[in-house]
């Protein structure tokens, strides 16, 4: 055996990682680019100073405080309202879907999901010696509702991880998706991951609103993007209480650090300035597609704060000419697709004029 003795199915991977680069214009990574305001920092420093000062002790394993604000504040997108026992918080919506395939994933079970779909979701199937299927999309990234329905019927999967809006295409699921793979997949849990909701269209419902209709749909949240918090790394999920029960099984103890409560309770009591920049960056992303389209490119709708565009016979050559512009980027989707972010008014058109030079120069 070599060293060190790292599982076989781990040797010779890189770690998962966008590309962190000192440029002028970083549109890689789905990042909201309206930061708090100094008030806003002001009471999340209080509020940090206030835990410091209690840092000799361990903080509350079950972050009550922490539960309930996000009841509340999910509670706004359903006539139903959410309860503090049907919420669960980790740090970033990464580690709330790797307790989920801890709780519910393992040796003999299976995980599922419908590429193209977020590259972390094999890694946690791996993570948890889950084994993983992938089913595909439409050719316009949508979801075929009758051919899921067949591959979940098919495969009965322990775990089905829909992202909506999908990332990285941002493509949401139609209402009805969520209902029907729900009784598709029998005992098994349907996450929805809506790390994307809130910059949804007009009219677009979130699943919170399924809760109460399906014991088995788990709906995922996030503060990394819309709430402007990518660096405080705080995801959580509405379900069914005794979903969240299992996950306390396999949760670290004490895994939310009391200055991670802290400074996440100050920014919900800023919601609504955080939030504050959604529409404009809806409106953004709105732009973006029409000029990209305009300049001749093939879009996928998009329901998130970013676009999935291409489509280019060598989009590695187009990446690198916006990088050595300035605008960082991602190469990521299917071959021949670049994602970008939505960024400042600033930042977009650095994106349309380097754009615009390097497709000039290519062609």
């Amino acid at each position: 055996m070599s060293f060190p003795p790292i599982r076989e199915e781990l040797r010779g991977l890189e770690p998962y990682g966008a590309p962190q680069l000192d440029v002028p214009v970083r549109l890689n990574t789905n990042e909201n680019p309206y930061g708090p305001s100094e008030a806003c920092a002001d009471d999340i420093a209080a509020a940090v100073r206030a835990a410091a000062l209690t840092l000799n002790r361990y903080p509350d394993r079950e972050h009550v405080a922490l539960r309930t604000a996000l009841a509340a504040y999910l509670s706004r997108d359903t006539p139903h309202g959410v309860s503090v026992e049907q919420v669960w918080a980790a740090n970033g919506s990464n580690e709330v879907m790797l307790q989920l395939l801890q709780a519910f994933g393992g040796p003999g079970r299976t995980a599922m999901s419908f590429a193209p779909t977020y590259s972390m979701y094999p890694e946690y199937a791996r993570d948890t010696s889950t084994a993983w299927v992938q089913g595909r999309r439409a050719e316009d990234f949508g979801l075929d509702l009758d051919a899921a329905r067949e591959a979940v019927e098919r495969e009965r999967p322990s775990v089905v991880l829909l992202p909506s809006p999908n990332n990285p295409t941002g493509t949401a699921l139609p209402p009805e998706a969520v209902g029907l793979l729900c009784k598709a997949a029998g005992d098994g849990l349907v996450v929805v991951d809506e790390a994307y909701g809130e910059f949804r269209r007009e009219g677009v419902p979130s699943a919170v609103e399924l809760l109460p209709a399906h014991r088995n749909l788990v709906v995922t949240r996030t503060m990394s993007k819309a709430f402007a918090a990518a660096g405080l790394r705080l995801g959580y999920l509405a379900a069914d209480p005794a979903i969240c029960d299992a996950i306390r099984v396999v949760r670290l103890p004490y895994h939310l650090s009391a200055v991670t409560q802290a400074t996440a309770l100050a920014a919900l009591e800023h919601a609504p300035e955080l939030l504050g920049k959604v529409d404009e960056l809806r409106a953004g992303r709105d732009r973006t597609v029409d000029w990209l389209r305009a300049q001749g490119l093939t879009v996928a709708e998009s329901d998130a704060n970013f676009a999935l565009f291409g489509t280019f016979a060598d989009r590695h050559a187009v990446w690198q000419g916006l990088l050595d512009r300035g605008v960082l980027i991602r190469e990521v989707g299917p071959d021949g697709w670049l994602r970008v972010s939505i960024g400042t008014p600033e930042e977009m058109q650095a994106f349309e004029d380097a754009t615009s030079a390097v497709m000039e120069e290519m062609s």
